[in-house]
């Protein structure tokens, strides 16, 4: 299949907002939609919004991402992460467009010690993996045709309005205001970042079944804090401590790292290696930064708003 016309549910946040340039670069006419356009726990709204847009590909980015506040509100996270999953799979069954949902490393339970492929079961710890994993089971059985994609620790650019921003803002943000930062080392996976995924992406529209996209490599949540502060030429005093010492709500996994066999199948090159991503972004970040600033009347700004380092 050659895609004309794209939409992205999700389109103005973290994975959405570098998947629309990606698509628009390859000459696709791409439909970005957020929540006041389209919302996917609508089942009327989002079939009427596919009948009218008449798209080949819907990317499905729209979702409940904060891990701990599913613990507090499963009901929401199962009507957004499932139900929602389900409405965009049946309208896409309808407009005969091919369904892309984007889902986690949650869905594992981190017992196996190492790299999860696209054959092994899915187990999760907590309400997110468990919404998600019911996402993935619904698309498979509603969307004749489908793209599953799971990815892991993902920061951009735009951010996750869901989470108020990414861990790599978070960690810079708490260390330039001085405040000493507490970071889980016990638990291992990839942080990928969203313009590698984004790319990856748009390779795979051709692909059908399920995928795990990552960047390459693993580390704990610790070291990545480590390297960003190193990266970002930021002093700051960073400690590693245990997952029970956090405290968090949520369950995760001690060991998420997800193997991308499907991509080898398909012989496509793996994406690169975690460390060289996080240059990558702290290079677009200074680049965007320095353009903003030419671009608007010299005021003092606020920091962004932070979220919970733990995701």
């Amino acid at each position: 299949m050659n895609p004309e016309r794209i939409a992205v549910l999700g389109g103005y946040g973290q994975l959405g907002s570098d998947l629309v340039p990606v698509f628009q670069e390859r000459g696709l006419r791409v439909f970005p939609l957020g929540r006041a356009d389209v919302d996917c726990t609508d089942p009327e709204a989002v079939s009427r919004t596919l009948r009218e847009l008449r798209p080949d590909v819907v990317v499905n980015c729209a979702a409940f991402v904060r891990v701990d506040d599913c613990e507090d509100r499963p009901l929401e996270a199962f009507r957004v992460n499932a139900l929602g999953a389900l409405y965009v799979a049946r309208a896409c069954a309808d407009a005969r467009a091919l369904c892309v949902y984007i889902s986690t490393d949650y869905v594992f339970d981190g017992r196996k010690g190492a790299p999860y492929t696209e054959e092994d079961r899915p187990n999760p710890l907590n309400v997110y993996g468990m919404s998600k994993w019911a996402g993935e089971l619904l698309v498979r059985c509603y969307a004749p045709e489908y793209l599953i994609v799971r990815t892991s620790g993902l920061y951009g650019l735009r951010g996750s309005r869901g989470k108020g921003g990414n861990f790599v803002e978070t960690i810079l943000r708490l260390a330039r205001e001085g405040k000493p930062l507490r970071v889980v080392d016990d638990q291992r996976l990839t942080p990928t970042y969203t313009r590698d995924l984004a790319r990856a992406l748009g390779d795979l529209l051709s692909a059908r079944g399920l995928y795990h996209v990552t960047n390459t490599g693993e580390c704990s949540w610790y070291e990545f804090a480590v390297k960003v502060l190193e990266g970002a030429g930021v002093q700051a005093d960073v400690t590693p401590i245990s997952t029970a010492a956090f405290g968090a709500r949520a369950l995760r996994p001690a060991y998420s790292v997800l193997a991308s066999e499907g991509l080898r199948r398909l012989g496509y090159p793996p994406l690169q290696p975690w460390p060289e991503a996080l240059r990558a972004y702290l290079d677009a970040r200074q680049t965007a930064a320095l353009e903003a600033a030419s671009a608007r009347p010299q005021t003092e700004s606020k920091p962004p708003v932070g979220l919970d380092p733990f995701t």
